[in-house]
Parts: structure tokens; C-alpha cells; sequence
């Protein structure tokens, strides 16, 4: 009996074993029951799509043809021009004790900019005022001896190197009186406190110098550059591949990025010669009058204009919507709908029509008003 019982359980396990190993390979056999479900594609609609009820409400334009000149465009920094900097220089030594112009300051010709105590000053008035004792005492010595050689009682020798003591006396005068006007003093006001003067009417752009320090003549800095803001240079980088539409002697419309509205004209003076090897652009140098506008550092848009025509289109003004610091246009799309068309604007022309460079062709169809579309759709 017992026997039967230990056949009966090993046969029930047995039993049991198979159809665990039956169903661990029912479930490998079929992967697709452990699959995760197939994904859903959700297609986001077309922004630049809309759709009207009323397309015969916005009227449409066709763009025209408008040939023109290429234009290149590059951004440039105003930059002083360096043939109207003029170093303010001081010749003698000494310490400041008083400045009287600051970074910026608009100054005139002959104004006085600083005060320098000089050394060199003092020694020159010292050699001045010697000189002039000596030409004196000489000139007293030389009357003298022309009298008593009048009278006989001194020899022609004795005249002759009083004379010459008494040119030579002169010309000390001269030469010390020289000195003191190069070194900037004044010999009817000799004083050792040196006033150093600007040469030339501008703004000073540079500045070298504080109250106290010490003016080491023509080895130090210049204390002062003052410029001559009146004309102005534009430096512009062109990339090597667009120089062929720069060329000397014509002329470049520029917009300074402070003053939009306003255009300026100016021409262009200089081509570097040389290549930045990094950029693969070359200076571009431009002359243009301040009108008083224009400061250095001032980021400018320079427009080229080049000698091959190219053809643009033409569309009403009212068909280019400025949206998000872009230019776009509104064009059929078939049935009810108008598709938003990114373009590239170029120039306001007559007739209020504006020029368009990328982004529509001549005889394209745009919606005359792009305001009005956008603001009914919108709503």
C-alpha cells in the first residue's frame, strides 16, 4: 500500500513538472503577447497654414519685376580716423598739479589741459635770465670799448673781442629764448609751472595721465589724444568670398544700429590687403562726415552695392507683416487657405512698393494686406 502511495505522488509530480515546462514555453514561443502596445503618430498642425471663410474678403497683388544692383551687407564699428588724432605731448618733465580736461571732454584749440611743475623749465629760465645778464654786461663792455677806440686809448684788437663777446652774448640770448618756447613757457612770463595746451580742436578719446603723476617728456605716453570727430572712419569685415562687390572709390549706405531711421552715405576708401587668417575677411575702410551723431564704438550696417544687376520682386508695402523680428507675406494655399511665407525685404522704393529679395519671385501671388488677414484670424 505504501508502495502504491510513493507511485502515486511521483506520478503527480511528474505531472506537475510537464506542465509547468509546457506552459514556460507556451509563453517564449509567442513574444508578440509581451509587446507594448503599437504607438500612436499625433501630426501637430501647420502654424503657418490658416484657413478663412471669406478668401474673396483679402485681396491679392502680383508681385512684380524690379531689377537691381547686388547689395552686400556688413556690420562695421565707427572708429576715429587716425589721420585727425593728435597726440597732446609735453616736451619738458616734471609732476602734474592740476588737470583741468577729463576722458571725453569736448576741448579747444589753445585751451589749457594741464598744469606740470617742470625742472627742466626752471633750468631754463635760470639759463635765460644768465644769458640775459651776460649780453648786457657784453653790450656795456663793447659800448665802452668803442668809445675809448674813438679816443685812441685802446687798440682795434680790443674793440674787435668786444664785439665779438657781445655777438656771442646774443646769440645765448637767442638760443635760451628758443628753449623756453620749445619747452612751451613764455619769456615775457617765465614761470616753472608749465601749461600744456591742445593743439587742435575735438574730444579727447584717449587719456594717459592723473593729478599728481609724473610727465616724462617725449619717452612717456601722451597724457591726451584728442580726435577730430568731424569725419569718421567705418571699419567693416567682408569675407574674402564677397570682395569682388567692394571696391575703392564707391559708395556704402550705412545704418547705425542706435538710429535705424537714419541713413548715411559714405565712401569707401581702403581694402586691407591682408586677410584676417582666422575669419578669411579683410578690413574694410569707409569715410563718411559726422553729423554728430556718430560715436566710436557705435555698431554700424554697411550696404555694398555692387556692379551686377539682379532681379527682384516688387509688392505692395502693406503685403510684408512684421512679426517676431521677421518680414513675411501671406500667399495662396488653394481652396480657403493662405500659407505664411518667410521673406528677405531689400529696399522702400516710389509708389510705396517694397522690394523683395528671397522668399518671393515676380509673378507671385501675396494677399495685398497682410495686417488685415492676420488680425481676422486672430480674432
Amino acid at each position: 500500500m505504501r508502495a502504491f502511495g510513493r507511485l502515486l505522488f511521483s506520478g503527480l509530480s511528474l505531472l506537475g513538472l510537464g506542465l509547468l515546462v509546457a506552459g514556460c514555453s507556451d509563453s517564449k514561443s509567442n513574444p508578440s503577447a509581451e509587446a507594448p502596445p503599437p504607438a500612436t503618430v499625433v501630426h501637430e498642425q501647420d502654424v503657418s497654414l490658416l484657413s478663412v471663410d471669406h478668401p474673396e474678403q483679402f485681396p491679392l497683388a502680383t508681385a512684380e519685376e524690379h531689377r537691381a544692383a547686388s547689395q552686400l551687407q556688413a556690420t562695421g564699428v565707427v572708429t576715429p580716423d587716425v589721420s585727425r588724432n593728435v597726440p597732446v605731448i609735453s616736451i619738458a618733465t616734471g609732476r602734474v598739479v592740476e588737470i583741468k580736461a577729463r576722458l571725453g571732454d569736448t576741448v579747444q584749440k589753445g585751451q589749457v589741459l594741464l598744469r606740470v611743475q617742470s625742472a627742466d623749465m626752471s633750468g631754463a629760465i635760470s639759463d635765460y635770465r644768465k644769458a640775459l645778464a651776460d649780453e648786457k654786461l657784453a653790450r656795456a663792455q663793447y659800448d665802452r670799448a668803442k668809445d675809448l677806440y674813438d679816443k685812441g686809448a685802446v687798440s682795434l684788437n680790443d674793440l674787435q673781442t668786444a664785439e665779438d663777446a657781445e655777438n656771442k652774448a646774443r646769440v645765448d640770448v637767442e638760443n635760451t629764448t628758443e628753449r623756453l618756447r620749445v619747452l612751451g613757457g613764455d619769456v615775457s612770463n617765465p614761470t616753472p609751472i608749465l601749461d600744456i595746451r591742445a593743439p587742435v580742436s575735438g574730444v579727447i578719446t584717449d587719456q594717459q595721465v592723473t593729478n599728481s603723476a609724473g610727465v616724462a617728456g617725449l619717452g612717456s605716453p601722451n597724457p591726451f589724444t584728442i580726435s577730430d570727430l568731424s569725419h569718421v572712419w567705418i571699419l567693416c569685415d567682408v569675407y574674402e568670398n564677397d570682395l569682388s562687390s567692394v571696391n575703392v572709390g564707391e559708395t556704402a549706405d550705412l545704418r547705425l544700429n542706435a538710429f535705424p531711421d537714419k541713413a548715411f552715405t559714405g565712401r569707401i576708401s581702403n581694402v586691407a590687403p591682408v586677410l584676417d587668417p582666422t575669419l578669411r575677411s579683410a578690413k574694410v575702410r569707409i569715410e563718411v562726415q559726422n553729423p554728430g551723431l556718430m560715436k566710436v564704438g557705435m555698431f554700424v550696417t554697411a550696404t555694398f552695392h555692387g556692379q551686377k544687376a539682379e532681379m527682384h520682386a516688387l509688392v505692395p508695402a502693406t503685403a510684408i507683416l512684421h512679426l517676431h523680428d521677421r518680414d513675411w507675406v501671406y500667399v495662396p494655399a488653394g481652396g480657403k487657405s493662405f500659407r505664411r511665407v518667410e521673406v528677405a525685404t531689400g529696399n522702400m522704393l516710389s509708389g510705396n512698393k517694397q522690394e523683395v529679395v528671397t522668399g518671393v519671385k515676380p509673378g507671385d501671388r501675396v494677399v495685398r494686406d497682410a495686417l488685415v488677414l492676420q488680425a481676422s484670424v486672430e480674432q
